[in-house]
């Protein structure tokens, strides 16, 4: 609601333009507002009315965060699953899981996660037991 009122019309004007520009400027406002109460206030309207950065480049952005996540949560998933089923893993194993980032993958090791008794198992490309993804 306040958004509109305090946002300043410079960076809704700049945000449809030049998000680059509009970036810089918010980083600025904040760090220049330092700990004040007037930097809270900017932090939460910053929050709550980010939905003007529509262009192709803030979308991707956002989408490749939400992958990133998925990635992350994916991986703690299987290391949780190994760990709760008594299935040992190595540093080597566990460096290869948490440097994965490809979901189809990790989706792959997930499922095999459930019934395998070793990391072997888990890691083994489909029909070629042994052999990495």
């Amino acid at each position: 609601m306040y958004a509109k009122y305090c946002v300043p019309p410079v960076l809704l004007d700049l945000s449809v333009d030049d998000e680059s520009t509009a970036g810089t400027y918010i980083e600025l406002m904040e760090r220049g507002l330092g700990k004040t109460l007037a930097a809270e206030i900017w932090r939460h309207l910053m929050a709550v009315d980010l939905s003007f950065f529509q262009s192709e480049t803030a979308q991707k952005l956002r989408e490749e965060g939400r992958e990133e996540g998925l990635v992350e949560s994916r991986v703690k998933d299987i290391l949780i699953l190994l760990a709760h089923r008594g299935v040992e893993v190595t540093e080597a194993d566990r460096e290869r899981i948490v440097g994965c980032d490809d979901l189809d993958v990790l989706g792959r090791w997930f499922t095999k996660a459930i019934t395998a008794t070793s990391t072997a198992e888990v890691l083994a490309s489909t029909g070629e037991s042994g052999t990495a993804d």
